[in-house]
């Protein structure tokens, strides 16, 4: 489902029921579509979420945890001026729209009040979050600056008069008397979700066709099902999120349109935390392919270049074990260069290594019989030199491939926190030149991920190959149990003891399931050792270790699981 005018019109009134009044605490921007307002309010802190994002455009209260950047952006210092320690007023939605106005009480730099009214558009690709003077009503400030060469309706920049964007010629459904109601839905030739929406304002196709599934189950009783629904929507809110095979929707109330397709139906006791249980792992990706683009395009060069180093080592093996081949025709182009004509590109010798059985040697018609035996000697001898070093370099290009496999498979999973440290490991690492010149000072190394098991054993997940070192080789003790994913790239996982249930056993497997390439798929399989019986060769990447002694544990990563796993623990 949409963010759309419905929902906002629920969010409107779950969010005034929690923040009216409550007083500006701090304002953050930690990307660039979205703003995070502190608000004090009813003797707590709440974290309040306005994005702009083209593709999750919504307003919020969230859990998330963001970073703040090291510069902040022009428009939050703007926001603070004006809005640090302001008192929210109000939160209104226009009409059914998908605009809404929060507006606060502020003191300007005379002491004098004056009101300033913070408008978020959520419009798709449209979207916009602008600060307005409600006196003058021109703009502050946009989150993103609009001129008339890209809007010819409006502009959105500081100064300009704002404009709000276009009426729409449709009723407002929460508004609207029984009469007016009641002669649009007679006038529809079919009544469908898309007829709905080109009557109502506000409607997103999820519920347009969920309120054309309940109208056309009762046609008669059109009216009563409209009152209802709509006292539903208000009244009994039940936070719902809804899977199916194809798609998934986050809804107010549970659409019974969904019920023949749902694989999986979960509650939430506030809209805001449907949103989170909806838009975390997408939101996080969103943000991690923007912010880590820099970081996979590197590691795929690199990945490229290794796979045709590897590729050239292997050819060059394979040539080699033609070594003994091309000695053997110098031998017969030396022994019987009389034989041999100048200027052609080939000779037919008794090959005496075969019983004279006849062989055809390629030449070079540009060089006598005795340069093309010296080329074939020497191609030879290449050859043979090469094989005393292609094996190593062989394995040199695997392990650094398994390397730089691993490190994409950690940006995949990554969250933006943890790009920072990944960024660092490659600087470290030498495959990205350091943007810092200036000394700083060392910055707070970064803790592994805890997971509490049902049993109330600690299991901790290293989410880099830096934290994978530290956790396996010096913080857990050697008496713990190690777990990672068999054979392909993923975290360290340590079940902090030294006799774990088997309940526990199969929840850290999870775990190593899930932060790994295969987290999407079913039985994987994860290896078990006590960490007395792992080692880091010399030289090897960071992350890389050999065990044995393993027990092999084959499990289905679950992402309810691991929620429930990290819930655990706080």
């Amino acid at each position: 489902m949409s963010f759309d005018g419905i929902f906002t019109h629920l969010m409107v009134s779950e969010l005034a029921d929690q923040l009216q009044n409550g007083r500006v605490h701090k304002i953050q921007q930690p990307y660039d579509q979205e703003i995070v307002l502190i608000i004090r309010a009813q003797r707590k802190n709440h974290k309040l979420l306005l994005s702009a994002n083209p593709n999750y455009a919504r307003i919020q209260l969230t859990t998330m945890q963001y970073d703040n950047p090291a510069t902040p952006p022009n428009f939050v210092m703007m926001l603070r001026k004006y809005l640090e320690g302001a008192i929210l007023q109000s939160i209104e939605q226009v009409a059914n729209d998908r605009v809404i106005h929060f507006t606060f009480a502020h003191r300007d730099e005379l002491g004098d009040l004056e009101n300033i009214v913070l408008v978020v558009e959520l419009m798709g690709r449209h979207s916009t979050i602008l600060l307005l003077n409600q006196t003058t009503g021109k703009i502050l400030d946009a989150i993103k600056h609009i001129g008339l060469s890209q809007n010819t309706y409006r502009t959105l920049l500081p100064g300009a008069n704002y404009v709000a964007p276009p009426d729409q010629e449709v009723l407002d459904p929460f508004t609207t008397d029984d009469a007016q109601v009641f002669d649009r839905l007679s006038t529809l030739d079919n009544l469908t979700g898309k007829a709905l929406q080109s009557q109502f304002q506000g409607l997103g196709r999820d519920t347009a066709d969920e309120l054309a599934f309940r109208l056309n189950e009762k046609p008669d009783e059109k009216m009563r099902i409209w009152a209802t629904f709509f006292n539903e929507l208000t009244q009994y809110t039940q936070p719902t999120f809804t899977k199916t095979e194809n798609k998934e929707f986050f809804t107010p109330i549970f659409y019974r349109h969904l019920e023949k397709q749902q694989t999986e139906v979960t509650t939430y006791s506030t809209l805001s935390e449907l949103l989170d249980g909806f838009y975390l792992e997408k939101a996080e990706r969103d943000r991690v392919k923007q912010q880590g683009n820099l970081l996979i395009k590197r590691v795929e060069n690199e990945i490229k270049r290794n796979q045709t180093k590897l590729q050239k080592r292997e050819k060059t093996l394979a040539d080699s074990k033609n070594a003994e081949e091309f000695r053997q025709k110098g031998e017969l182009l030396t022994t019987f260069m009389n034989q041999v004509p100048r200027g052609q590109e080939q000779v037919e010798l008794p090959n005496y290594y075969e019983e004279d059985k006849p062989l055809t040697i390629s030449l070079n018609p540009a060089l006598s019989p005795s340069q093309n035996a010296q080329k074939y000697f020497q191609r030879y001898q290449k050859l043979r030199n090469a094989v005393k070093v292609v094996g190593k370099q062989i394995k040199e290009a695997k392990n650094e491939l398994a390397y730089l496999e691993s490190i994409m498979s950690q940006i995949e999973l990554a969250s933006p926190t943890d790009l920072k440290l990944i960024k660092e490991e490659l600087v470290a690492q030498g495959y990205i030149k350091s943007q810092n010149k200036k000394r700083k000072k060392p910055e707070k190394k970064s803790r592994p991920e805890q997971f509490v098991a049902s049993d109330g054993t600690s299991i901790l997940v290293g989410k880099n190959n830096l934290q994978n070192d530290r956790l396996t080789l010096k913080t857990a003790k050697k008496t713990d149990q190690w777990l990672h994913a068999k054979n392909i790239p993923g975290s360290h996982v340590i079940i902090q003891s030294s006799e774990p249930t088997e309940e526990t056993i199969v929840e850290a497997a999870k775990l190593a399931a899930y932060f790994s390439k295969y987290r999407f798929s079913s039985s994987v399989p994860v290896d078990m050792v006590q960490v007395k019986h792992i080692r880091k060769p010399n030289g090897a990447k960071p992350g890389f270790v050999i065990y044995e002694n393993q027990t092999t544990y084959f499990v289905t990563p679950s992402k309810k699981d691991i929620v429930r796993l990290k819930n655990t623990s706080k």
